[in-house]
């Protein structure tokens, strides 16, 4: 293969539409916007305009709340880190901490910690030291034979 003979699988990319250029294009004149009315003309913002009447979006009652500075958890399942641990991509032997967790590629990025759940069995005696854990993940490092400690998280910059 060489560079020239690169390109798209057919189909892959089409041309341009070039609308209201003239009466050879199959868009001209009007440039499928149909004849008169609102959506014809420049200058549109219909969204959710019903015509005057009071918009639905408008008539249904506000509900819920969103916080708006509520912490994100990277969460990561005691049977991911067992596997990571069967195919040696993490250390038992040494603690596990969150830098240990990313550089392993278990996770990805920390966000505002690590927190630990309990699905899938967990076998390795392994000191793991995060932001947070469910109690039942604990239980089952405890039960494993080692410890997870759940540290404060580091406080905002």
């Amino acid at each position: 293969m060489k560079l020239h003979e690169l390109h798209d699988n057919p189909g892959a990319t089409k041309p341009r539409k070039r609308v209201a250029r003239g009466p050879g294009s199959g868009t001209g004149k009007m440039g499928g916007r149909g004849i008169k009315g609102q959506k014809s003309r420049s200058g549109v913002a219909i969204g959710g305009y019903e015509g005057g009447q009071m918009p639905l979006y408008q008539r249904l009652p506000k509900r819920g709340f969103s916080k708006p500075n509520r912490k994100a958890y990277a969460v990561v399942n005691l049977g991911l880190i067992q596997k990571f641990i069967d195919d040696k991509k993490l250390d038992a032997k040494a603690a596990i901490t969150e830098d240990a967790l990313i550089a392993s590629g278990l996770v990805r990025r920390k966000l505002d910690g690590i927190r630990v759940l309990a699905k899938g069995a967990f076998t390795a005696k392994a000191n793991i030291e995060v932001t947070g854990a469910s109690k039942s993940a604990v239980e089952a490092v405890e039960k494993a034979g080692g410890s997870l400690k759940v540290a404060a998280p580091a406080a905002a910059e």
